[in-house]
């Protein structure tokens, strides 16, 4: 009896991710490489298939790869086409269904990244059972994904849910997408190194974070500082939190979800960041949602994430 599986492939602005999944969720295989996204996409598109390939040898000989799911940044199911990604380098518009089915002989579907995160919340994770939730990926940027009614909200052109890019500040941080003070840039591993170099700069007080160039610098670092009581770490976080709770109180009077589910690498800094995020998002409700909604932490880790591109390629298979 063979064995099916389909193929995930995550792509980020630093790491992509890719895995061969089980319809229950199983992950057989999975590796994680650099995207260099600096370099061009033609160089992304031959390790890839280097590593798929790699991949496909090592499943048992009876295993039948059905789909491949794919999740990036902008990519948009209706063009089939990754348009003007922020944090990548390609280009505009980068044709990655066309350009994958024609490396892979096989059937594509691509969603943003964040919108294949909530996808497998929804089918694998945390947010299984749940009709309306919202699932934030803090990561190099910052998505989301949102379902409605157990259904991905997708919108009129395929590009609904971008929450990194409402506005914080209309003369805050510049963000890569070209617009001026875009969540992320505040709620984002990105955004919290810029906010621990504005808290260095202008705090005079002693913290390990004096001694991280900014390109050293990274999520961990930060949150292993903050839990070792580092004041600068701290005040990151509990900013970061006070503005993502903020925002995140203006989605509830949008969508009225069960719950906010984080995922992504500044996510791991657990309590830290929690803790502020729903103190914020408290104090800016409207009273009808005070004490009703749930801020959660995914339990999928970095290379769980081709769990979303996975539900995507079974939703489908499956003609849903």
């Amino acid at each position: 009896m063979s064995i099916e599986i389909v193929i995930g492939i995550d792509i980020g602005g630093s790491l992509t991710k890719i895995g061969a999944v089980t319809r229950d969720g199983k992950i057989l295989y999975k590796k994680i490489i650099r995207t260099e996204s600096h370099l061009p996409f033609s160089n992304f598109k031959k390790r890839l298939k280097k590593e798929v390939d790699l991949l496909r040898s090592k499943l048992e000989p009876n295993t039948k790869v059905l789909h491949l799911g794919v999740g990036a940044p902008n990519a948009n199911p209706l063009t089939g086409n990754m348009e003007n990604p922020p944090n990548l380098k390609w280009g505009k518009s980068i044709p990655l269904v066309k350009a994958f089915e024609a490396i892979f002989k096989l059937p594509v579907t691509i969603a943003n990244d964040a919108n294949a995160a909530a996808l497998g919340e929804m089918t694998f994770g945390i947010g299984k059972g749940m009709k309306n939730f919202v699932v934030l990926t803090l990561g190099t940027g910052l998505g989301s994904g949102i379902i409605v009614n157990g259904k991905l909200l997708i919108g009129e052109h395929g590009v609904a849910g971008e929450l990194g890019h409402v506005n914080v500040d209309p003369n805050g941080r510049y963000c890569n997408c070209g617009s001026i003070g875009c969540l992320e840039t505040y709620a984002s591993v990105t955004g919290i190194k810029r906010t621990v170099f504005e808290l260095l700069a202008n705090m005079n007080i002693e913290s390990v974070m004096r001694t991280y160039s900014f390109d050293d610098l990274n999520g961990e670092n930060i949150s292993d500082a903050a839990l070792e009581g580092d004041k600068i770490a701290l005040k990151a976080f509990e900013k970061t939190g006070e503005i993502l709770g903020r925002k995140m109180a203006d989605t509830v009077a949008h969508l009225d979800p069960e719950a906010f589910i984080l995922s992504g690498g500044l996510s791991k800094a657990g309590a830290i960041l929690l803790d502020p995020i729903k103190s914020s998002m408290e104090n800016n409700l409207f009273n009808a949602y005070k004490g009703r909604i749930n801020v959660l932490l995914s339990k999928a880790t970095r290379s769980d994430a081709v769990l979303g591109p996975a539900a995507l390629a079974w939703l489908a298979i499956d003609g849903k």
